[in-house]
Order: C-alpha cells, then structure tokens, then sequence
C-alpha cells in the first residue's frame, strides 16, 4: 500500500511537470504560393493548319479547365491591344507549387506549347502585414489567402525598396505606410493584393490592384508617388494592365 508521503511527492512532481511543459504553439494558417505567369503567342502558329490550331487551341482550354476543377485559384486576363511584348497572363495561387510546376510543364508539352513563350514570370507568397496590427486581423488573417474580387482590370507589377528603407526604425515605416494606407482609402473602388517574394524571386512584392475604373487606379498611382514612402521605392516596372477576359476568348481573339 502507498503510504501518503509517496502519494504526496508524486502528486507534487506530477504538478511540476505540467507547470514546466512548454506549451503548444498555435498552428499557423497556411499561406499561398501566387504566380502570375505573362505568355506571348508566336505567329507562326497561326501559319499551321486550321485542324491542328482548333486541337492546340481545345487541348490548352481543358488543362485550364482540368486546373480550376482542382478547387486550385487561377484567372486570366488579356493583355494583347493594351502592351506589344505580352498577350495574356495566368493568375494561380495554391499551397502547394507542385501545382504550378505541373500546369505549367502540360502548357509546354501541349501542341501550343513550342509558339507559346512565357515572357516574364513572378512567384510569390502571402503573408501578415507587419504594418497591421494582429488584432485587427483576427484568427484568420485574409491578407494570406487571394480572393480575387473579378473586377474588369487587374494592374500588376514588381516592386522593390531601398535598402534604407530597411534600416528605418519601424516606428518611422509604421508612420510612413499609415499615410499610405490612407490615401489608398479615398478610392474604395480599387483593392490591393500584395504578396511576398523576398528570397524566391527578383523582386520583394509583387502588387496587383483590382478595378473597374481605370482612370481611379491612375489617379491614385499618381496621388501615391507624392506620398513620403515613395522617396523608398527602387524599383516598380514594368506595369502590367491586365483585363479579365476567359480564356477561351481570349485563344479566339489571337487567332488560336
């Protein structure tokens, strides 16, 4: 029989044990990995046979359609009559970039694949604004999920500071990007989504504002440059205008 002083030492040992134990870290929500791919049609394809273009052109609608069926994030949007280097751009996001890898292996291996050259490519991810405070955001953060709002015009680009906007205290950053934020604010007709790229791709974000009014989006582009923060930017070319048309449009309006 134990007697009451090893009850009580097991009892006391017991309760140190759980005092120490580290507790668990709350599970972080995931975040996505977002790719906007830029692809320039060859014309030379139009040259092929027409029963050869209309099975290219069937064969690249299904492994869009097969993609999207996957519950996976992707869009398209038209860039052709708008910029000459480009003629339209794939937006993906996932959790998983083996999804993107395989979407875009079947594109180069599909009969359009050899007329079909990604001009430019920008990889990013989702992450909390370390401008924003936490609780603001709640649990669930939407910064680390793309939602998009499918408005007509989709503007992206590449965007990269200086290295002393860095070394600033995050006082001074904080105080900066609040004037920001609030110019952003006087047009509620454009939305912002901006993901991260610092160590996976050349630039540290990549922007992409949604619209229906393109002269809204000029005009705020225009009143952020006089803006304190803009005296950090190094870098934040070439700007896309994207506009949001299916994709099977868009493969009939370049003669696909």
């Amino acid at each position: 029989m134990v007697d009451q002083a090893t009850t009580t030492h097991t009892d006391n040992v017991s309760q140190r044990e759980t005092q120490a134990a580290p507790s668990q870290p709350k599970p972080k929500q995931p975040r996505q990995l977002v790719r906007f791919s830029f692809y320039k049609l060859d014309p030379q394809w139009q040259r092929l046979p027409a029963d050869v273009r209309e099975q290219g052109k069937q064969q690249l609608k299904q492994m869009y359609a097969d993609y999207a069926a996957q519950d996976e994030l992707i869009r398209s949007f038209a860039l052709y009559g708008v910029r000459s280097d480009v003629d339209f751009m794939i937006w993906q996001a996932t959790y998983d970039i083996e999804q993107l890898r395989a979407f875009s292996s079947l594109v180069r291996r599909s009969i359009m694949g050899p007329y079909l050259r990604e001009e430019r490519s920008m990889l990013s991810m989702t992450k909390r604004s370390v401008y924003v405070g936490k609780n603001a955001r709640g649990a669930h953060d939407p910064r680390l999920v793309i939602t998009p709002e499918d408005r007509k015009y989709l503007f992206v680009y590449p965007f990269v500071k200086t290295r002393p906007w860095y070394a600033l205290p995050m006082e001074d950053r904080k105080r900066m990007m609040g004037e920001h934020i609030r110019v952003g604010l006087k047009y509620p007709s454009v939305s912002l989504n901006t993901t991260y790229s610092f160590g996976i791709d050349d630039q540290e974000f990549v922007v992409a504002f949604e619209t229906d009014n393109l002269s809204d989006f000029l005009d705020l582009v225009q009143e952020l440059r006089e803006t304190e923060a803009s005296m950090y930017t190094l870098r934040d070319t070439p700007m896309y205008t994207c506009i949001a048309e299916p994709f099977a449009d868009i493969l009939d309006a370049l003669g696909a």
